[in-house]
Parts: C-alpha cells; structure tokens; sequence
C-alpha cells in the first residue's frame, strides 16, 4: 500500500487519455412513490421487506470511463469492470467534478490513465453509477424520509437485474451476466470489482456483503442510532455470486457491523478474493462505523474472506484525499499485476500520505 504518486494525478498523452461516455438505461427495479419496491422479477416480499409490485421502468443515466484504444468493433479485446458508487449528496459525476481536475481533466481518470499506460493493470472499463433506485433517482438532497433516500438501500436489485446486464450487454467485457452456469459465475466474479465512499461505502458493505437495508423512522416506528432519522430493516441478500473483489472507503453510519457482515459471509458458496476497508483517522462522519463495520468482520468471515485490507489514513479527513488513495490501491489489488500467493493476506496498517 502506497500514497499516490504525484504524477498519477497529472494527466498522460492524448493518446493515452481514456474517454467518458454518458449512457442512458432503463431500470425496472426501484422504489416507487408509495415506497413499494417496483420489480420486473419474482422477488419475494420477506426479502424485500416491503410490498413488491409491477410498474414501468424508469430511465437511469451513469458515466462510463472507456480507456484509450477502446474500440467497439474490436471483438478479439476484452475488460473487466470497476463499479465505483457515489455519496449520500452525491450522483454519477461526484467521482468526476466533484474529485476535481488537473491539467484540464478529471483527476480519477487521470490515476486510472496512468495505472493502464504504467502497466499497473491492464485497460479496463469503469461505470459511476447513481446509487439511488427510486423514481425520484436525481434528488440528491438529505431527507430519511424521501424514497430517494430509499433508493440506496434498494440498489443491488437495479445492480444485479438492470445496470450488469446493460453494462454487459453494451460493452467489451470479460463478464457476462447471462452465463450462469457454475464454471461461469465462478468466472464472471472474478471480472467484476466494486467499491464506493460514504454513503457508497456502505452500500459495497451492506447489499455486496449482505448487511441490513434501512428506512426511515417514521415508517419502522423505531428510535435511529445515529439520530439521523435512519433506522435498519431486513438483511439484504448480497451479491458475493457477482462480485469477487469489494472497496469500502470512509463508510457512512447505517454500514452493518462486522459481525452480522461476516455471517453474511458464511452464508455464501462463493469466497470473497478481497475486502479493502479504508478511512481518514480524522474523520468525524465516517470514524465510529468504519470502526464498526471492521470489527469482528475477519474473525466471524474465517476462510470466506481472502485478501483483507484494512487502512487507515493519518490526518485524513470526509474527503477525496482519502477516496483517491482508496481507488488507487483497491484496483491495484484486484485488477493489478501482483504476485499470487497460497495464503491469504491479512493487513492492517496506517498510511502517512496520501
């Protein structure tokens, strides 16, 4: 585990430069005004923890980074694919304007330029999602009680049946969704990486792992331990068949704590390859649940977790100091050139740089 090299901020060649590409999609499973889940699929109401009913889809826009050379007509080329989720104030350009720029380009499409052109890791294609399935998906304001709010704890539903399949479907990747058979799935994980901050973070914890969805509290009729108006409901059931490596950076308050996580764990056939777990040590939003969510993870996980990480980052702070250096290092470890080796890593360490 490393800082991040100064020049990996600063923009390649042209010719080396990736693209970002704005795509539209339709979803048909969110929540809808009246708080029911809306689902094209037999998803039963006990999962759920609400009503499910048929409805329209809605129409969804993410960016996706494409690296240089990505050519849609080239079928002898292949990528895997990072998914990396926004934060509760947040949208599908957070990652991109709100990380800022240097030398007129994106920062994070800088780190991921210079990653591929230094040989770190191979092209891939990375897709900024809104993290919100709800009707209501472009309201990005703070309210419990808002179904837009709902929205996060509902989206591995519009992850596994709506954004994958699209993703997949229109675009050179190695994974493909519609391949289900055992030797497949096993395969497909392993091409597939997700991560997110804040209020992303816990959603790569709590519907990757298979934590708790939550609601307001005027709906669940119970007190918020976070005094924020949030409280849990029913566990999700994860997405371990579909993911093999799993980024949690700064994760906002409602994150599972690591036991229930690490039961979650055990509860699947597949192995998690990796758990990358960082936050800022100054860090007055996401300190206590970063802390909560690690704690007993690895201990009740056992042999369900492989390669676990867990950073932390002297004088950081809530901010992209923190999440930049969380990217650079995760997909280093999923995607990038390492050494294999026999036993899993276990490390814990602080970091004194960004």
């Amino acid at each position: 585990m490393t800082s991040v090299p100064d020049e990996y901020l600063r923009s390649v060649n042209e010719e080396s430069q990736g693209t970002i590409q704005e795509v539209s999609y339709k979803v048909g499973n969110y929540i809808h005004l009246s708080r029911q889940l809306v689902t094209d699929r037999s998803i039963d109401t006990s999962e759920a923890g609400r009503e499910t009913v048929a409805g329209n889809t809605i129409l969804k826009t993410c960016n996706v980074y494409l690296p240089a050379g990505y050519d849609p007509n080239d079928t002898t080329v292949r990528y895997n694919v990072l998914y990396l989720l926004h934060g509760v104030g947040g949208d599908q350009y957070e990652w991109l304007s709100s990380n800022g720029k240097a030398d007129g380009r994106f920062i994070i499409c800088n780190i991921f330029d210079n990653l591929i052109v230094n040989g770190d890791i191979d092209p891939l294609i990375v897709v900024f999602p809104n993290g919100r399935s709800a009707y209501d998906w472009a309201d990005s304001s703070f309210n419990s009680e808002g179904t837009n709010m709902l929205g996060f704890y509902y989206f591995d539903y519009e992850l596994r049946y709506d954004l994958i399949p699209f993703i997949e479907s229109n675009y050179k990747t190695y994974a493909d969704i519609t391949v289900t058979s055992h030797e497949g799935i096993l395969y497909n994980r392993t091409r597939r990486a997700i991560a997110g901050l804040s209020m992303g973070g816990m959603q790569a914890l709590n519907l990757i792992l298979g934590g708790y969805r939550h609601d307001s509290t005027r709906i669940s009729g119970t007190e918020s331990p976070w005094n924020n108006g949030l409280d849990k409901t029913v566990l999700a059931p994860g997405m371990i068949d579909l993911f093999a490596y799993v980024g949690a950076f700064s994760n906002a308050p409602t994150s599972s704590d690591g036991k229930t996580l690490g039961v979650s764990l055990t509860s699947c056939i597949h192995n998690l390859h990796l758990l990358y777990t960082t936050c800022g040590d100054s860090d007055g939003v996401a300190n206590g649940s970063y802390a909560k969510s690690v704690e007993g993870l690895t201990d009740t996980a056992g042999d369900f977790v492989g390669d676990y990480y867990q950073v932390l980052l002297k004088n950081g702070v809530h901010d992209f100091n923190v999440w930049n250096n969380g990217a650079y290092n995760f997909i280093r470890l999923s995607f990038g050139k390492c050494e294999e080796h026999e036993k899993p890593y276990v490390v814990r360490l602080t970091l004194h740089s960004f």
